[in-house]
């Protein structure tokens, strides 16, 4: 059977290619910027599935939305977790949110982050690294190939999307600064100015955001530091103009609008795990195994599926990948470490 290009053959199916589970506008503007790369003479990486673009064509100074899609491309090797399910909504999945720097309705980050300014702006990488340095967004654009990952998104709350993230492996970061053998745990700090984000200051969290992965989580090629969603830049109510995704745990471990990223030998103390710690573990990993103490999480609601209370779906172990990250925690208690 002839594959084709970035498809792949899992237990006897054919999955698409990127343009058949990314929506067709994304699909197109790629189509047209390719066009118009071929026509500048610009090199490519070409020939073999999952060739990255070559990264002096990758990383324009200025990402301008629409443009991101153009930029990306899936890596065969990451391709057996990008999921076939329907990406949600553009419309859903900007409006629909959490960032309880902008308010804790889920209509108010749309509302409120316009004010969030993302250029300038930096992050600083240090702690235990020989090589700590401070990236600018467009260095952070041009520090590897853009990919696009299709990834299914678990909410705490049981509710869930599929985004088409625009981004790259955070390892590939990690690697620049150099961990050293004291490194085993990655801290994540985000931005936290009242001027820009109302509700920084308030009693729900202690500010700024800190969120933080084991340095072999993190590491993981799954993880990914995101710069764009559904083939433009981040919106600012989605963690423009950097954030984290790490699919495999609930929502609230993938910290937005990232400044600081700190490797570090004790565990970091996260912003839900001193809230309420008996109910927001360090890990969170998504396990229907493992109820919140206030609701079940055997089951969730896709948003956009046949209006906003939609049919409940059971949830997958590791919210699907636990071919790919499951043995990062073989023979830990999963009841204790939640």
């Amino acid at each position: 059977m002839s594959l084709p290009r970035f498809g792949r053959v899992d237990q006897g199916h054919v999955h698409p290619v990127a343009s058949e589970i990314t929506p067709r506008e994304v699909h197109d503007s790629r189509r047209d910027w390719l066009r118009q790369v071929a026509g500048a003479g610009l090199a490519l990486g070409t020939g073999l599935p999952g060739l990255a673009l070559a990264q002096a064509a990758a990383a324009p100074a200025v990402v301008r939305p629409g443009q991101l899609a153009a930029l990306a491309t899936v890596r065969s090797a990451t391709a057996g977790a990008v999921v076939m399910d329907k990406p949600t909504a553009y419309g859903d999945a900007t409006s629909y949110n959490n960032f309880y720097e902008f308010g804790t309705d889920k209509a108010d980050p749309a509302r409120n982050a316009s004010r969030l300014k993302t250029r300038p702006w930096t992050v600083q990488v240090e702690g235990e690294v020989l090589k700590p340095a401070t990236f600018d967004l467009d260095a952070l654009l041009k520090l590897a190939p853009l990919e696009e990952r299709i990834y299914r998104l678990r909410c705490v709350e049981a509710w869930s999307m599929v985004i088409p993230w625009v981004g790259y492996p955070l390892a590939d970061l990690l690697r620049r600064v150099q961990p050293t053998g004291n490194a085993r745990f990655v801290q994540f700090e985000t931005l936290a100015d009242p001027k820009q984000m109302p509700f920084v200051g308030s009693r729900s969290l202690e500010w700024p955001y800190v969120e933080g992965l084991r340095l072999d989580e993190a590491m993981h090629p799954l993880t990914l530091l995101a710069l764009g969603m559904y083939g433009e830049v981040l919106p600012n109510q989605n963690g423009a103009p950097v954030r984290l995704v790490v699919p495999w745990k609930y929502g609230f471990k993938s910290a937005k609008s990232i400044v600081r990223i700190r490797l570090v030998e004790k565990q970091p103390a996260t912003a839900w795990v001193k809230a309420a710690r008996q109910e927001y573990g360090f890990y969170s990993n998504v396990n229907p195994q493992v109820d919140h103490p206030r609701w079940s999480q055997a089951s969730e609601r896709r948003i956009g599926e046949d209006g906003l209370f939609a049919r409940k779906r059971p949830t997958l172990m590791f919210n699907g990948y636990e071919a790919q990250v499951g043995q990062l925690y073989a023979g830990m208690d999963l009841q204790r470490n939640f």
